[in-house]
């Protein structure tokens, strides 16, 4: 277990049968978070990410059709999702397929929660009847698996699934940890299910992991303040925090103040915004976490996710130069294929699920040079998708060549890959998968407490928490916690605006 993993995946054949090995760290700095009066980007982006909001990539040289290419690639994950269902209609999509992940006789069929997220996040970015269907039958089985779990009853998901289990309505644990990073996600999942469809189980399910985490995972003792990194099967804590996970806590909780009107999650989110303030270097770029310890500073490796996220998650300016530090220092080039790699720790393959991370962020922000480099690995991207090794036309590979290594201990394979081909999905429709739309003509739903409907009055930022956070960055981390508790109110008043 490195000190910054936010979910699992596999590394060698002989861990994918036993727990599958821990893969890197997912983060988001306030999943739904937007800055409170940010202006829509001349390109548009910026209101991108509202459920029915479909603003499909066009090559500035017209090269590629992507809505076409986009096409193929829902049709991937169509056939995934479809591939496991229970009779009642819960879905766990395998998230790896072909080349490393099957043999002649044998067949990694491992469904990891945080790619079924993003898959959730990429059918509501295109928002058919079929993709929302979809969508709520791998939402049901989220439930499924967090009320059934066969050690615990407290709310928490593990970092992957069997999902063949499903149709005989039992949970089988693929990889046993509870990682703070996944809880985010999943939490992320079932509150846009919650904002798309209305349905109270999908919030009730979101309310359960944040919960948990904040119970489990919470560190106001240690400075930098901010969340550790969940539980092992065991239940033992992980001590490290990192990150990519702190985003991801302080984007789940922003979406969960939005969503119940209860203000006490805005300033949870302000602690783990805090954290990640304190991360950033003079050179704008973001350091993985801390060791296990919860205080010294894990310098390395330095991996791609959280200087994007930390900028789609915020659209702050203060990010912007993370991505500059992304395009600089993290470029790989591995014959044909060209884009991000995973961490410092290897820039010789391209890593396409950041190349759908890093795409959308440069959509986003749309400032000089983006839209050439932007092009460049979409398009490496789709040449990927039509002939890498171990394709099949239509979904995205998750490395150009076998063995990327990512620095915490594992590696990547050109094999097929849910999680790459809806980053992918998700840069070429224009959706931030932070951002979270609440309907202005929607009364909130009512803390679990009962303390009334629509989001509590919120006077100044949280300056007592972010004054005690321990961050070296004080100035910068109160900043970012007002913006975390303001957003919920925010986001209130912007859902039409945005779609």
């Amino acid at each position: 277990m490195s000190a910054t993993n936010g979910r699992d995946r596999p590394k060698t054949k002989a861990v994918v049968l036993t727990t599958a090995a821990t893969l890197m760290i997912l983060a988001t700095i306030g999943a739904g978070v937007q800055p409170a009066l940010a202006a829509p980007s001349s390109a548009g982006t910026a209101a991108a990410g509202a459920a029915g909001t479909v603003d499909w990539y066009v090559a500035p040289d017209g090269t590629v059709d992507y809505e076409h290419s986009a096409a193929l690639a829902y049709e991937f994950l169509d056939d995934r999702v479809d591939e496991y269902c229970s009779a009642d209609g819960m879905c766990l999509p395998r998230s790896y397929q072909g080349g490393f992940f099957s043999t002649p006789d044998w067949e990694f069929t491992s469904s990891f929660v945080y790619d079924d997220a993003l898959i959730v996040m990429a059918y509501a970015a295109r928002g058919l009847p079929d993709d929302i269907r979809r969508a709520q039958s791998i939402g049901d089985a989220l439930l499924f698996v967090q009320q059934n779990d066969p050690d615990f009853s407290d709310g928490r998901t593990r970092a992957s699934y069997q999902p063949a289990s499903l149709r005989a309505g039992a949970v089988e644990i693929g990889s046993s940890a509870s990682n703070t990073g996944n809880q985010a996600w999943v939490g992320m999942a079932l509150a846009r299910l919650f904002d798309v469809t209305g349905e109270r189980k999908y919030l009730d399910g979101a309310l359960r992991l944040a919960d948990w985490i904040q119970q489990n995972t919470a560190d106001t003792e240690q400075a930098p303040f901010g969340y550790t990194g969940g539980q092992d099967a065991d239940g033992n804590p992980f001590t490290f925090k990192s990150t990519e996970h702190n985003i991801d806590v302080a984007a789940f909780f922003t979406q969960m103040s939005a969503l119940t009107g209860d203000a006490v999650w805005a300033d949870r989110a302000a602690v783990a915004a805090g954290f990640v303030a304190a991360m950033q270097t003079e050179d704008g770029h973001l350091w993985t976490g801390t060791h296990p310890d919860g205080v010294s500073t894990n310098y390395y490796p330095i991996p791609e996710d959280p200087q994007t996220w930390s900028y789609l998650a915020t659209l702050d300016d203060r990010y912007a130069s993370a991505l500059a530090w992304t395009v600089e220092n993290l470029h790989a080039t591995d014959g044909p294929y060209a884009g991000p790699a995973f961490s410092s720790a290897d820039v010789s393959k391209v890593w396409f699920e950041g190349s759908g991370q890093l795409a959308l962020a440069l959509r986003t922000r749309d400032s000089a040079g983006d839209a050439d480099y932007t092009q460049s690995i979409l398009a490496s991207a789709e040449l990927a998708q039509r002939q890498a090794a171990n394709g099949d036309g239509r979904g995205i590979v998750a490395s150009s060549s076998d063995g990327l290594d990512t620095g915490f201990g594992d590696l990547y394979y050109s094999s097929l890959h849910t999680g790459a081909t809806a980053w992918y999905l998700l840069a070429v429709t224009g959706y931030n998968p932070f951002r979270l739309a609440v309907d202005p003509e929607t009364p909130t739903v009512p803390s679990p407490e009962g303390e009334g409907e629509g989001v509590a009055p919120i006077a100044d930022a949280s300056d007592d928490v972010l004054a005690e956070s321990g961050s070296e960055a004080p100035v910068v981390a109160i900043g970012i916690g007002g913006f975390a508790l303001l957003v919920g109110v925010t986001l209130l008043r912007r859902r039409h605006a945005a779609r």
